[in-house]
């Protein structure tokens, strides 16, 4: 290797090289802030436009729900009243049912068997069956007996779990 002479610089030039050395740094350091916050910005971006286009593929690409099952569009209020007899006699329906920690729409406040129906939004036919009566106070529909005849508002319904509550239904459950 060829030893190079070194050159002597005197203090002016050493004091103008440091101060260019330090520039220099600065220049790096600014070009690497810029490209961090561009990145960043890239990320955000990419993020959002991700997540908006996964709301829109989403919301052109659901189901929608036949009119025909759709009861109301703005929620609803409804109370049907049920009672329950076990071999003639009356049983207690739970206060308190489907409330607690998550208000489900469908819940009881006393014993008196007063369903409250307390949708909002779209509400589906499916939504008011009376199965998920049971599903909610976790009780199985049969459990009170294996034959169960059913009425409502006087009349015999042989829909039995599968009927569709409506406002001021009278609903009528005998297990023998």
């Amino acid at each position: 290797m060829e030893n190079k002479p070194q050159i002597e610089l005197n203090k002016k030039e050493r004091k103008e090289l440091r101060r260019e050395q330090r520039l220099e740094e600065k220049q790096k350091s600014t070009q690497r802030r810029a490209i961090k916050r561009v990145t960043k910005l890239t990320l955000i971006v990419a993020i959002i436009a991700g997540s908006i286009g996964a709301l829109v593929w989403y919301l052109a690409t659901r189901t929608p729900i036949p009119q025909g099952e759709i009861l109301s569009q703005n929620g609803l209020h409804w109370h049907p009243e049920l009672t329950i007899f076990v071999e003639g006699e009356k049983r207690e329906i739970s206060a308190n049912i489907g409330i607690g920690a998550m208000h489900n729409p469908m819940h009881t406040h006393d014993s008196s068997g007063v369903i409250h129906l307390e949708f909002p939004g779209v509400v589906r036919k499916d939504d008011l069956k009376f199965s998920h009566f049971f599903e909610v106070w976790g009780k199985d529909f049969m459990e009170f007996g294996s034959s169960v005849k059913m009425t409502v508002n006087g009349e015999e319904n042989v829909e039995l779990q599968n009927y569709i509550m409506k406002d001021g239904d009278k609903i009528e459950l005998r297990y023998e």
